[in-house]
């Protein structure tokens, strides 16, 4: 057995020192003296610049002025230490002189490990403390800027592209979920694929405060710094509440982040309406004759009498087809919306969703908007991009005022679906609930929905719950995909 070697304690101490700092700075922004200058000795001690210790300088400063620093931090979250038995990168250590009994050669690899452990602690201690301490107050389009790149390292670190976490996508090289710096013989590295809903959340949320406290309008001006923004919910709303004092330049990137962000969403929710069919088969029109029709099961079956058992060959002598042709009827689906502030993710989901149904065959969309105005937003249901620059966000709830626009729209009914979509915390509510029981009684299919955002987190006036309740029409809330198979259903 190895003796301890006479610097492992030291090495120890030094990256312990180094954590201990990162944790204190993380719960308080305030300088502890004794630990900035221990931390100080150690980066000098082991050939690293001070800035490390300056979560005021970006990662990308430090590699600017040190380059030979990039290399390191690629991946630098997904190496552990060396193997005991090898250098740190598993190799030899080029000690070839014969010495076979391993306890210098042991010692002298052990002793390098550790102090390689001290640098890796002191480059980890400075992504993290950059991207995780983010401050309060204002901020400037230079310091998003700033944090994003820092972010952009972290997710170098943890062998990703930059932006790969933030956006939600696999990480790791093309089509394989895996970072290409590889796993040490511990097995220690954690896997990419599971970073995303551990990570990327966090990171997101940190981004989308900072986008909050910054100027925007100062980011849109300069089209650099637009295009490297995140499109996320909370940016979206910022985007839509101040949309009206844009002009120019900032107004144009704008709508490019909005354009964007709605077509990402759309293209996971399209996906999720495409799953389900709509209406059942009509057995009574005769398949398309067509290859993509062709049932190649029940064509072999039907035709096993004719199997010849010497040339081992099956002779079809008809073909059988897929009957695709459903029976459809026309449906009306009218959705409602509060666009009060409370509910911006709601507004943004169920637009872009409203103009997914708008494009399938026979239904009938219409969108209505309220706060304490209703617009009716029908003549533009198939562009979401069009129908959000027309909302206008804030103000209070009157869902009587919407009631009166979508009332008269339920001509037949039996072939209506009425989507509500709102928290419910309303100025008139007794009247309002009064005509939602009415349209429900009617035979229009009633969906009131609290929360069709992406985490299904919201929160329902229970006044209004429990009358739904009773009516046989609970609220829905959750994710966005119970209200689309909610729909399906419906027009199936």
């Amino acid at each position: 057995m190895t003796e301890p070697t006479p610097g492992a304690t030291s090495h120890d101490n030094r990256r312990q020192v180094l954590y201990w700092r990162l944790l204190a700075r993380l719960l308080d922004p305030e300088e502890q003296p004794a630990l900035e200058t221990a931390s100080l000795a150690v980066v000098d001690d082991i050939g690293l610049p001070s800035t490390l210790l300056d979560p005021q300088v970006s990662v990308d400063s430090v590699v600017q002025r040190h380059p030979e620093l990039a290399a390191e931090l690629d991946g630098l979250m997904l190496t552990g230490p060396g193997p005991a038995t090898g250098s740190p990168d598993g190799g030899s250590d080029g000690d070839d002189d014969g010495d076979d009994d391993g306890d210098g050669s042991d010692r002298d690899r052990d002793d390098r490990d550790r102090a390689a452990e001290v640098r890796r602690a002191a480059l980890v201690s400075k992504i993290l403390l950059n991207v995780y301490s983010s401050g309060t107050g204002p901020v400037t389009a230079q310091q998003l800027a700033h944090w994003q790149s820092d972010a952009g390292w972290l997710e170098r670190a943890l062998g990703c592209a930059p932006g790969q976490l933030r956006a939600g996508r696999a990480a790791g090289g093309p089509g394989t979920g895996v970072s290409p710096t590889g796993t040490d013989s511990a097995g220690t590295t954690p896997d990419p694929s599971r970073l995303i809903p551990e990570i990327g959340p966090e990171l997101g949320a940190i981004e989308a405060a900072l986008v909050r406290r910054m100027r925007l309008r100062e980011v849109l001006a300069d089209p650099r710094l637009a295009g490297r923004l995140t499109p996320s919910m909370s940016l979206i709303e910022q985007l839509l509440r101040d949309k009206d004092n844009l002009s120019g330049v900032a107004l144009a990137n704008a709508k490019s982040l909005i354009r964007r962000f709605v077509d990402e969403v759309a293209e996971v929710l399209r996906t999720q309406v495409a799953r389900a069919t709509v209406g059942a088969l009509d057995r009574s029109v005769p398949p398309k004759r067509v290859f993509r029709n062709l049932d190649l099961d029940r064509t072999i079956w039907k035709n096993l009498t004719n199997w010849s058992p010497e040339e081992e060959r099956l002779y079809v002598d008809r073909l059988y087809y897929r009957h695709t042709a459903r029976k459809t009827t026309p449906q009306r689906l009218i959705v409602v919306v509060d666009q009060s502030g409370s509910m911006v993710d709601a507004m943004v989901n169920c637009t872009i969703l409203a103009s997914i149904f708008a494009g399938l065959p026979k239904v009938d969309v219409h969108l209505i908007a309220y706060d304490t105005r209703a617009l009716d937003l029908t003549p533009w249901v198939h562009d979401p991009f069009e129908t959000l620059l027309r909302t206008r966000l804030g103000g209070g709830t009157d869902g009587t005022v919407a009631m009166a626009l979508a009332g008269p729209k339920v001509a037949e009914p039996r072939n209506t679906v009425v989507v509500w979509i709102s928290d419910f915390y309303e100025w008139q509510a007794e009247p309002l609930f009064e005509s939602m029981a009415a349209l429900h009684r009617s035979g229009a299919k009633f969906i009131p929905v609290g929360s069709v955002s992406s985490s299904g987190r919201g929160s329902v006036n229970p006044w209004f719950r429990e009358r739904f309740k009773d009516l046989g029409t609970p609220v829905l809330s959750g994710h966005i995909r119970k209200l689309v198979h909610e729909l399906k259903t419906f027009l199936a």
